[in-house]
């Protein structure tokens, strides 16, 4: 079977169309998993943070500013000022961190977790 004019070079243009496509859906799956490491970072820092400002508030101090210290030195930061970002319920240290994630297309958001700690319940 023999090719006819008109169809030379059709396999190359298929073939570039479909690296370009494997080319988008490997680049696509790098950010996702970017923003699934930023998100795991985000929620260890502010895993930590409350712990830090449950441990600080037992022994009566400001336990923002150890959240927020907390935060800053495992790459967060608390997401508002220290009266939203970190409100002490009860006993009970509650703190929101951000982590800046991976910027692809135009988004803007970057990850947030949050976290809850306070005095062992006996």
């Amino acid at each position: 079977m023999t090719a006819r004019p008109d169809e030379r070079g059709a396999a190359t243009v298929f073939a570039v169309s479909c690296l370009a496509l494997l080319l988008l859906l490997g680049a696509a799956l790098g950010v996702v998993t970017a923003l699934v490491a930023a998100h795991r970072a985000a929620q260890g820092a502010a895993d930590l943070a409350a712990l830090a400002g449950a441990e600080t508030l037992g022994r009566g101090r400001d336990p923002c500013a150890a959240a927020a210290a907390t935060a800053a030195s495992n790459g967060g930061a608390l997401a508002a000022c220290a009266l939203a970002a970190c409100a002490v319920d009860g006993r009970d240290v509650v703190v929101e961190v951000r982590v800046e994630g991976p910027h692809w297309l135009g988004q803007s958001a970057d990850p947030v977790a949050r976290a809850r700690a306070g005095p062992a319940v006996r």
